[in-house]
């Protein structure tokens, strides 16, 4: 019996590079797999940068969020149209918040509860993907959605959407076109889900926040209005006392009479501190947009302050003094708001300076800036209250035992004007009994 001569050396290479080139079915199927698992990798990378941009919008609506969540599951999926069904808390159902379906009726079955027993509902209570191939067979499938929307549904699959480990609703696709569904699918699905449970949650919670802000602003406008109307309200009747009472000062009868009016003349004063600090509380919030900056003379701004402190409650019994400064130093302010500011600082000093006490107002340019100088001997300040003096409401006394009165805002409302005008203000102080010194800081024209 005779053999096959063996392969010469070229028949052996021949063979070699044959077996070389030949692709392996197995190496082609990985090769196939990997690039669908990148297009798929792709997709998603696409689908989380429109979500993140929708989100970044100054008004991120779910209305442009869903219909990107259930194109993106539909193409992941290779699905005929997806749809997202959310949790509602107050009413306690399942409900379809969202569907790309192309069937003209397909908007009849929003804002529809679906029940917990069907395949969504078992989604949403199991927290785990279900996928049916065929939904005839399977007696969960909720046929009213169907009948609703005129759309019919051949085969499902659906993952739970959940955001900080708490479901708030299904993401479903609908009729693959290549059944059945397969591990890749649901993969895809649970990942896109996952992304689209923390969009909507972040987009609710930007919802949310907007509608506060939007309610806040409306009680800080009913604030400024009542602060507004009770202060003048109230200064009518507040003026008539003070005219009686100086009447009744100047004529009567005898020394008890004069006392009488004269602490009638003093409580209605304090009442009229107190009506003024009211009318500024509407500036404890931010001012910056308001801030009309101009450049003012120095001398200007002190000779405001000056005639200003002589009508201040209690500044006949203090001795205030006013150094000379350049006429021609000038600062970049908005003079009404900063008048009020360093008018704030003024009223403190005086509060906290004992009858017969100085308080001293000097200025001198520094760099960049001009320091306007309160300075009094009065009760000082602890060191450790040097910041918190500025802080609203803040008051170093108890309330229960206080001696000099007042509603603890005039430094903070001070505060916040200089700062809108970009400019500082500090307190030093060596210690109680000690006096204190506030620099309040502008910048130069």
């Amino acid at each position: 019996m005779s053999s096959a001569p063996p392969p010469n050396g070229n028949q052996k290479a021949t063979q070699q590079i044959k077996t070389m080139t030949t692709p392996s079915s197995d190496l082609e199927a990985e090769v196939l797999r990997l690039r669908a698992q990148v297009a798929g990798l792709r997709k998603m990378l696409t689908v989380t940068t429109k979500l993140n941009a929708a989100l970044l919008k100054p008004d991120p609506q779910l209305e442009v969020l869903l219909p990107a969540i259930m194109d993106a599951a539909a193409e992941l999926t290779d699905c005929e149209s997806a749809a997202v069904l959310l949790w509602d808390n107050d009413w306690q159902e399942l409900y379809f918040a969202a569907t790309n379906s192309t069937s003209p009726t397909a908007h009849e079955v929003l804002g529809m509860p679906v029940p917990l027993n069907s395949i969504a509902g078992t989604i949403f209570r199991e927290r785990k993907p279900i996928a049916v191939n065929n939904v005839e067979q399977d007696p969960r499938h909720y046929k009213s959605v169907d009948e609703q929307s005129g759309f019919h549904t051949a085969s499902l699959m659906g993952v739970p959407m959940i955001s900080r480990d708490k479901v708030i609703g299904v993401l479903e696709v609908v009729n693959k076109r290549r059944l059945p569904f397969t591990q890749r699918d649901e993969q895809a699905l649970m990942v896109l889900g996952q992304e689209a449970a923390v969009a909507i949650e972040v987009a609710r919670l930007l919802v949310q926040l907007k509608s506060a802000n939007e309610e806040l602003s409306q009680v800080e406008k009913l604030k400024d209005s009542f602060i507004s109307i009770a202060s003048h309200e109230l200064r009518t009747p507040l003026g008539s006392i003070l005219g009686y009472a100086t009447f009744l000062k100047d004529d009567a009868p005898s020394e008890d009479m004069r006392e009488y009016a004269d602490a009638v003349m003093r409580n209605a004063m304090h009442l009229r501190s107190i009506l003024d600090s009211m009318a500024t509380l509407r500036y404890l919030t931010p001012v910056g947009k308001d801030v009309k900056p101009e450049r003012t003379l120095l001398t200007a701004l002190l000779r405001d302050l000056q005639s200003e402190a002589s009508s201040m409650p209690n500044a006949a019994e203090r001795v205030l003094t006013f150094t000379s400064v350049p006429v021609s130093l000038a600062v970049t302010v908005d003079r009404e708001r900063v008048g009020l500011a360093i008018s704030n600082v003024m009223q403190n000093a005086i509060r906290f300076t004992p009858p017969g006490g100085v308080v001293t107002v000097s200025a001198q340019q520094r760099p960049g800036e001009v320091w306007i100088m309160i300075e009094d001997n009065g009760i000082g300040i602890d060191a450790e209250h040097l910041e918190r003096i500025f802080d609203e409401f803040f008051q170093v006394e108890d309330h229960m035992v206080r001696r000099y009165g007042g509603l603890g805002i005039g430094l903070s409302v001070a505060r916040m004007l200089i700062k809108a005008n970009h400019g500082r203000v500090w307190a030093e102080s060596e210690g109680v009994g000690k006096g204190a010194r506030f620099i309040v800081a502008l910048p130069i024209a």
